[in-house]
């Protein structure tokens, strides 16, 4: 988010809130989790979105692979360029089993997010990451399905945009499983994902 502190922390604390009561029942199998068990929940279900690869992509699609999903906008000064960082050093962290995890970075803005500026960022941290993006209404809906805030913010002739900051997590059956909080470091995520892996 681009906002002030005190309404970033409101708003972060509004979406841990809203998630924790999503994700209070735990499963046996994710146990001393540093992000939310978010296994059952009916959050972010699917999409049906363009990739930055220019073809048409569900969850489905990504099976096989731990996917993770962030939300965000190629413009955003901060909150999204640290998400991707700590994606691209989770991939590092994790060895050989990096080359099992898909980073997803679905743009909340795609009116200035094109394809090709979309594309350019997010190889920019890691070239197998990828960018996804729909139109109004469709970034509207997917936004819906996985409980995300986002809203533009104008800034004298131009815009920015508040948006939540939580990264979901899915194992390789395409279930979504974690919801990891953005305060999170690079070896908490990693601590994670390495249970993600380890499901059936």
């Amino acid at each position: 988010m681009t906002s002030s502190m005190p309404r970033r922390g409101f708003l972060a604390a509004l979406i841990a809130a809203g998630l924790s009561l999503y994700g209070c029942s735990r499963t046996e199998e994710l146990k001393d989790l540093n992000g939310i068990d978010m296994s059952g929940t009916d959050i972010g279900r699917d999409f049906l979105l363009t990739g930055t690869d220019g073809r048409r992509h569900r969850l489905a699609d990504f099976k096989g692979k731990a996917v993770l999903v962030f939300f965000g906008f190629t413009q955003c000064p901060d909150v999204c360029p640290t998400a991707l960082f700590r994606a691209a050093e989770v991939k590092r962290l994790l060895g050989t089993d990096g080359d099992q995890l898909q980073v997803l970075f679905i743009t909340v803005d795609p009116e200035r997010d094109t394809p090709e500026v979309l594309k350019a960022y997010v190889s920019a941290f890691d070239p197998s990451f990828m960018g996804l993006y729909g139109d109004l209404d469709q970034t509207a809906k997917t936004a819906k399905d996985f409980k995300v805030y986002y809203a533009k913010v104008p800034t004298g002739a131009s815009y920015t945009m508040d948006h939540s900051a939580i990264t979901y997590v899915y194992d390789r059956s395409g279930r979504l499983r974690l919801g990891l909080r953005h305060t999170q470091t690079a070896e908490e995520y990693a601590a994670d994902i390495r249970q993600v892996l380890a499901l059936d």
